[in-house]
């Protein structure tokens, strides 16, 4: 029995640490393939220039100053734990060796905790307004006509539904630029705390010491124009249109905006479709076999949170 002192809680704190940092460094989430990082320093961040994003022109006389369109799409941080109680008497028991899986399983959750986030919004995306008043996924999203938004106002569709499909959405998107189609906003990162004096009160009022991580955040949406949301089935023909609609997007004005989909995420329950549909080499095609065109035309992401 190991009597508990200042050394026995000091070692305590030690291997809880240790063990939490050394898990944080082989997990690997997945947010950031589809979203991008962007530290926060306040209660919430207002994405004021989220909007047209104006191109270059010929500079002939003086510039042309584009005023980005002004939108009030908010992104509020909340703070987010985990916390677990070590009884005090397997610290007594010196039966600490009990606690280290559950070390490394705070640290992994902790980590990929973004990932629930930030996938959630994919689904979330058909009923979720992003910054110019329609849901994410919509059909009729504003494009006006001119650059500096004077003139009439197209509506664009970044879905596609087919109202007799029951089963689990798919999405294309574009991750190549900057800003990603969605935001992972950070306020403050993981972080491990300990309660581990005889004094603190759950140690007196509980009989056991506490260690736990939490951090600050939240997730947003970016560019609607970067994203394609289905509700059909994953075929050849349903890619397409999602692909060929993408890269027609354009900006305010009429200029296309060189939408790049790179980037085919769907729920695990479609893995075995999307393997087949971008990996395969050969297909049938009306009882011919034909070279598959779509093979490695994008990457492919399963998302178990979907």
């Amino acid at each position: 029995m190991a009597i508990i002192n200042n050394a026995t809680l000091n070692a305590l704190r030690t291997m809880v640490r240790k063990e939490f940092q050394n898990a944080l460094v082989n997990v690997d989430p997945k947010y950031k393939q589809i979203a991008s990082v962007v530290p926060s320093n306040t209660k919430s961040n207002t994405y004021g220039w989220l909007g047209s994003m104006p191109g270059f022109r010929e500079w002939i006389g003086d510039r042309v100053i584009n005023s980005l369109k002004e939108h009030g799409y908010q992104i509020t941080n909340k703070t987010w734990e985990n916390t677990i109680g070590v009884n005090r008497d397997d610290v007594e028991d010196d039966n600490l060796g009990i606690y280290t899986p559950m070390v490394q399983m705070l640290a992994q959750e902790g980590a990929e905790f973004p990932d629930e986030l930030v996938f959630a919004l994919l689904e979330d995306g058909f009923a979720s307004l992003c910054y110019d008043g329609q849901n994410f996924f919509d059909t009729d999203h504003p494009v006006n006509a001119k650059h500096d938004g004077s003139g009439a106002n197209a509506s664009v569709s970044n879905i596609k539904v087919n109202g007799t499909y029951t089963g689990k959405p798919w999405f294309l998107l574009d991750t190549t630029r900057p800003l990603k189609p969605f935001i992972y906003q950070s306020r403050r990162a993981l972080a491990l705390n300990t309660l581990f004096n005889p004094t603190d009160p759950e140690v007196w009022t509980r009989n056991e010491f506490q260690f736990g991580a939490d951090l600050r955040s939240n997730a947003g949406y970016g560019f609607w124009q970067m994203a394609f949301g289905v509700k059909d089935d994953l075929t050849a023909a349903n890619f397409w249109h999602a692909y060929e609609a993408m890269k027609a997007f354009t900006r305010d004005g009429g200029k296309k905006l060189k939408i790049r989909p790179n980037l085919l995420v769907v729920p695990t329950e479609l893995e075995q479709a999307a393997t087949k549909l971008l990996e395969r080499e050969f297909i049938d095609e009306g009882g011919t076999t034909v070279n598959n065109e779509l093979k490695g035309k994008v990457k492919l992401l399963v998302a178990e949170n979907l």
